[in-house]
Parts: C-alpha cells; structure tokens; sequence
C-alpha cells in the first residue's frame, strides 16, 4: 500500500538545511508570494544588472544560491554531493538563455559534452539535459515547424544544428548518459520532434539513451506518443520521455488570440491535469518500449505514479522510472520519494548569476502564479520549524 502522508515528513524533507538554510528558504517564499514585490524585485535586478550595480553578491547570497547550484560545473560539486548523501541524483541545467550567434550555439555544445564527461566520472549524475534553442536559433525550427523551405544559408545551418545534436547524443550513448531534451514554444516544437525522433531511432535501439518533453498542458501531446510509439515499434527502437505539464502557458493563449488559430492549451487545469495522468498511465502499461522521466511537483500525480508502479510489479529502482523536481523547490516530494527507494533528481541550474537571471525570474513569477505552490512551501517550512523547536 502507498503511504498517502509520505510528503508531510518534514524531517526527511529538509533533513540537508541548516536552521539558517530553513530561515533564509521562508524569508525568500515570502517574499516571492507577493506579486507586486515580485514586480518591483524583477524590475530593481534587471535594471541594477544593466547599470552595472554591485548586486551580484547579494543575488548569489539569496535567489541565486537557493535555486541555482553554482556559476560553473565545478562550482556544483557540493551541492551535487549532499544531495546524493540522501539518494537524490542531479541534472546539472546550463540555464544561459537567449543566445543567438553560432559561436554562443557551439559554446553549449561543448558544456553539454564537458558535462556529459562530468556525468561519466560521478555516479551522481546520470542524466544531462539540453534546450533545442540552445544549439540554434528559434527562427529556423519555427520556419521547419511551418513547413517553409530554407534558404540555402539557413539550411546549411540547419545540419550544424542536427550536427550539435548528433555530437551530444553520440557522447551520452557512449558513456551511458541518459539525455533529456527539453520542449518550448509550440510554434517550434513539430521541428525539435522530428529531430529528436531521428536521434532516438539513432541511439535508442537496446536502452533508452535519448528522451523527448511533453509538455502535457497541450492537448495533442497524448495523441503524439501514441503515434510516436507506434512508429518507434515499427522501427525497432524505444522511447524516453520526460512529462511536465509545462512552462509557457500565457505566451501560448496569446499567441493563440493574436494570430487567430486555436490555442494549443488545455481548456483548464483540470484538463491538464487529466492529459498528465493519463499519458502517465499509458507509459507504465508501456513500460517495455518507453521509459519516463515525470517531471512535476505535484504531489498527486507523484502518488499516481507510484500506486501504477505498485500495480504493475514495478521495481522502485526500474532505471525507467525516473521522478525530478527543480532545486529548491518541493524538497518533501524529492527527498521522501528518494527515502522510500525510488529513483530521484534534482535540476540543478547552474551558470553565470547575470546569465542565469531570465531563468531566476522566470522561477519566481511561476511560484506567484501556480496556486498553492508558494503556500505549501511555507507551510512545510514553518511546520519544520516548530519541529525543530520541539
């Protein structure tokens, strides 16, 4: 039987935060819960940033060090070791975004590749993870996702792109790395999926080596694996997902609204909710052919998963089944799950603090605006600290 209070064991939750630790996690909550200070506080950074203010130690002592693991690899090590002390692995997320020159393409191409290197020296971490941005610019899968020819420029660099991919993919299979390939914008994605078809028809033949994102908030996701799985079984290979319900929900409907086409976007949470678990059920009926990273922090599918996983005689340790949240946030989910046995990582962003800030405010306005999200961290952590207290 699934233990239905697993999540409320704030011992085992923040059993790695000092009492400062705790402190400064409620400190930041609270404040991320107001809106208007989340408004003020993104405003005052990004202007301080661009102004060249010395705010970057400040940022590093708070935000920063709460949800990033450090301003390079190495920098990570600690946090990387404490967290696999409880059986809680990472992924290490080059959080660097909006870069559009070929020279900024292939300097992600060679973190990825140092940090699959890095993955083959610790067992800490056993899956990397990439933006198809990251290996080029948004315009070209946007014009492939709309069916328009390439010039022959836009073509050339189009193979650079696939080349950076293939250069990933090859490395991971040849160390046993696992990689998940991240989803955005749905005006882009159709391009990224065929791309990342071909690398698992490639490299997934025997074991799952590269794992798509569905982003389950869209209601055509479901109906896309159950193509997708059709074909790989045609074709003789497996495939890996990694399930979210997603990250660009208003940009999304208002696209949708301006251009006149029907948005992507389920009609509610409920909806959205719905599409997740059972997408989630359909890859555990399906476990031979697919295997599923579930990115969430929500609590309920976490109990789903593990109950379908109980049902169909499941190993807790099935490298198939793999459960993440992002650093700093849902501890009780990550570390209870990793208590109990199942197979646990963090995302664990990581670069340059003025590089990582989209990535940070992003965060922040998420927790404003996901009902519930920054409560429940508040709750667990007061709770905590009474406990302490007692």
């Amino acid at each position: 039987m699934i233990n239905r209070s697993l999540f409320e064991n704030t011992e085992t939750a923040f059993v790695l935060k000092s009492d400062s630790a705790l402190e400064r996690a409620y400190f930041l909550f609270k404040m991320i819960s107001s809106q208007p200070l989340v408004r003020i506080g993104t405003a005052a950074t990004n202007f301080a940033l661009k102004a060249h203010l010395p705010v970057e130690g400040l940022i590093r002592s708070t935000v920063f060090d709460h949800f990033c693991g450090g301003v390079n690899e190495d920098d990570c090590l600690t946090v990387i070791d404490n967290l696999y002390t409880k059986g809680v692995s990472s992924v290490l997320d080059y959080s660097v975004e909006g870069k559009a020159e070929e020279s900024q393409f292939d300097n992600a191409l060679n973190k990825i590749l140092k940090i699959i290197d890095f993955c083959d020296e610790k067992e800490a971490m056993p899956i990397v993870v990439f933006k198809p941005t990251g290996f080029g610019r948004l315009f070209l899968y946007q014009k492939k996702t709309e069916g328009i020819e390439l010039t022959k420029d836009e073509q050339a660099e189009w193979n650079r792109i696939e080349e950076r991919f293939d250069a990933v993919c090859k490395l991971a299979k040849a160390k046993d790395v696992e990689v998940l390939i991240d989803a955005e914008e749905s005006w882009m994605q159709d391009a990224a999926d065929v791309l990342v078809e071909k690398m698992m028809q490639r490299y997934n033949k025997d074991v799952t080596i590269v794992y798509n994102t569905l982003q389950l908030y869209r209601w055509d996701r479901f109906d896309y694996l159950k193509s997708l799985h059709q074909r790989a079984k045609n074709k003789g290979f497996k495939i890996g997902v990694k399930i979210v319900r997603g990250a660009y929900m208003e940009k999304e409907r208002e696209r949708a609204v301006e251009k006149g086409y029907e948005s992507p976007i389920c009609e509610n949470k409920k909806a959205t909710d719905d599409n997740f678990d059972d997408t989630l059920s359909y890859i555990i009926q399906n476990l031979n052919d697919i295997s599923v990273f579930i990115g969430t922090h929500n609590e309920l599918s976490c109990y789903l998963a593990m109950e379908l996983m109980e049902r169909h005689n499941i190993s807790k340790r099935d490298n198939n089944v793999w459960f993440g949240q992002l650093y700093g946030m849902s501890d009780h989910i990550s570390f209870n799950l990793a208590a109990e046995g199942y197979n646990v990582a963090k995302y664990i962003p990581f670069g340059p603090v003025k590089d990582v800030m989209p990535y940070l405010i992003r965060r922040a306005e998420e927790n404003t605006s996901v009902a519930g999200q920054t409560s429940r961290e508040l709750t667990l952590i007061k709770t905590e600290k009474k406990r302490r207290k007692l």
